[in-house]
């Protein structure tokens, strides 16, 4: 089989929206120049689309229109690298999936230990945020939820008083396990976040321990967080304003 005809079988097999790049559809050193030819005939004919240098998806047609392959396919390579997991979607990626906002952003934002300048790949602008903890695929979701807490003041379109009330409801259903994790990753976040955290687990747990976020704090620092007050009754114990 030639490799024009191989390629286009391969991609034929492939769920609509999967986005690869020609080393996932062979494994053959003398057979890349001529897969990137195949690729780049069948972006110009429509059969696939390009979505930025050497990576393709197969669009999905509707009456409105191909759709976009979904958040997790467009930045795969910055999630994941050989199975292990080096980055996570945060941010406006996740204020919606949380129920914390109803607004779609076309920025694309990925906590990362190492951060680099934002880019646009197609019409995203993808932008990375700094996490100190090391990211593994059991602790994505509860860094998901820290980094909510700490941009809690920025989430578009939603009260600090609503994104608190939103914050309970999913917490409360936390293991103790869970909730100890949680501690121990808000122990490499600012301050602001180590508070509103403590506020908010006392709320619900208040005969569990958060001392370590509470002896991590300045006893004479207050943080200026409007609205949490409105949600959370132990927020003036946390300094919190």
């Amino acid at each position: 089989m030639k490799i024009a005809d191989y390629i286009a079988f391969t991609i034929d097999r492939l769920p609509k929206g999967y986005v690869f790049t020609y080393a996932d559809l062979t494994t053959e050193v003398n057979q890349k120049e001529a897969a990137i030819k195949a690729l780049n005939r069948m972006a110009a004919s429509g059969k696939i689309a390009k979505l930025s240098k050497g990576r393709y998806y197969k669009p999905e047609s509707t009456p409105f229109g191909s759709l976009q392959p979904n958040q997790v396919q467009i930045v795969k390579d910055l999630l994941e690298d050989d199975g292990k997991s080096i980055g996570y979607l945060t941010g406006y990626s996740v204020y919606n999936q949380l129920g914390l906002t109803t607004q779609v952003s076309n920025t694309i934002q990925i906590g990362k230990n190492q951060v680099r300048p934002s880019f646009k790949r197609e019409r995203y602008t993808i932008a990375f945020v700094k996490q100190k903890n090391i990211i593994t695929k059991e602790n994505i979701p509860l860094l998901q939820i820290l980094d909510v807490v700490r941009y809690i003041k920025k989430i578009p379109d939603a009260s600090v008083e609503l994104s608190c009330k939103r914050l309970l409801a999913i917490i409360k259903n936390y293991t103790d396990k869970e909730i100890s994790t949680l501690i121990r990753l808000a122990l490499k976040y600012p301050p602001a976040t180590r508070a509103l955290l403590g506020a908010l687990l006392e709320q619900l747990q208040p005969f569990k321990t958060v001392e370590p976020l509470f002896k991590s704090l300045n006893p004479i620092t207050k943080y200026k967080i409007e609205g949490a007050s409105k949600a959370i009754s132990t927020s003036r114990k946390w300094n919190i304003e």
